[in-house]
């Protein structure tokens, strides 16, 4: 079988394989089959494709040159199963993201030295990212790359921010937060599901108490948000005070698997439900612009302004991103 042209980047704490859309089928269901087969999804170990037998390292980036005025580049970020042959486009991914710019500048499309407007058309929002800056380190990568600062507009999910009408809804006695501002999540204290919050995610992974609950919540959220209960969003993120210097501390499931740090939009919606008055963990947030959200490896930094009204004006974040590998992949 032929070989398909394809970059393997870091891109934030994900891992990825990014491809330019004419180099895949344009029908969809050919283009989701090849990509089953290339990740080597249907096998939890993907030991017959290039998926590293995570969520985050099961990832996709599917870019082409922009088709909506004002953008340079569209990126169409797709989520692999790993023991599921699933793909699913119902999410944004912030961490693959941070390659994007980089890799259509690598591949042609845009020019090296300028911004990169992106259309992200899982949400039909944009983002911008501007690169190379200064080395910098991100919790949960070793070493320091090249910083890539991305800003995103109208990051607000279709259904609104607040997609079930209310700043706290109840679901199996526990209130929560929904919250859609990139990436939709449901924001809930880790007391009120029988946890510290401050917990490895091996302690977490074994929970399987812990697990029902997430999923019966998660599922329940999906329903009052309008959004189908077969796919991996909402997230869960669930929230306790801070213990290293931060503005809250969070452990995060991708759906049901503890995310060993949080997902960029993910923690851009957590830390604008943290700005709203009323909303679950709003008590514990001083109040500011700039949030440190704690994480499992470290910290995350983003930046979110909300204007009086309580509508997004702007989200921001540092990333980093790095070529692993530019070849050929052979699908199996």
């Amino acid at each position: 079988m032929a070989g398909i042209p394809c970059m393997l980047m870091r891109g934030g704490t994900s891992k990825g394989a990014y491809f330019l859309a004419t180099d895949l089928p344009a029908d969809h269901a050919e283009r989701d089959e090849l990509l089953v087969r290339i990740m080597g999804s249907g096998d939890p170990r993907q030991i017959d494709g290039i998926g590293g037998a995570h969520p985050l390292t099961s990832k996709v980036a599917v870019v082409s040159a922009s088709t909506a005025p004002g953008t340079d580049v569209d990126y169409l970020f797709l989520q692999l199963g790993v023991a599921e042959a699933t793909v699913s486009d119902r999410q944004n991914c912030g961490n693959l993201l941070a390659g994007v710019g980089p890799f259509a500048v690598a591949r042609g499309l845009t020019s090296p030295g300028q911004p990169v407007r992106i259309r992200m058309v899982n949400s039909d929002s944009v983002a911008t990212a501007r690169f190379p800056g200064d080395d910098v380190a991100i919790s949960g990568v070793p070493g320091t790359a090249p910083a890539i600062v991305l800003d995103f507009e109208d990051t607000e999910g279709p259904n609104g921010l607040l997609p079930t009408g209310k700043v706290v809804d109840v679901i199996d006695g526990v209130a929560v937060t929904c919250v859609d501002n990139g990436m939709p999540v449901v924001v809930a204290r880790a007391g009120d599901l029988g946890i510290t919050g401050y917990e490895p995610v091996a302690t977490l992974a074994e929970d399987h108490a812990l697990r029902d609950r997430v999923q019966s919540l998660r599922l329940q959220a999906a329903r009052l948000m309008g959004l189908p209960d077969t796919t991996s969003v909402p997230k869960t993120t669930l929230i306790s005070p801070p213990v290293d210097g931060g503005s809250i501390c969070t452990r995060t499931f991708i759906p049901l698997t503890p995310h060993t740090a949080i997902g960029v939009l993910g923690a851009v919606s957590v830390a604008t439900a943290l700005m709203l008055d009323g909303a679950v963990g709003s008590d514990l947030f001083a109040g500011s612009s700039r949030v440190d959200v704690e994480h499992p490896t470290g910290h995350l930094h983003v930046e979110v302004e909300l204007d009086r009204a309580g509508r997004v004006r702007r989200s921001g974040v540092v990333r980093t991103a790095r070529t692993l590998f530019d070849g050929v992949v052979f699908p199996r």
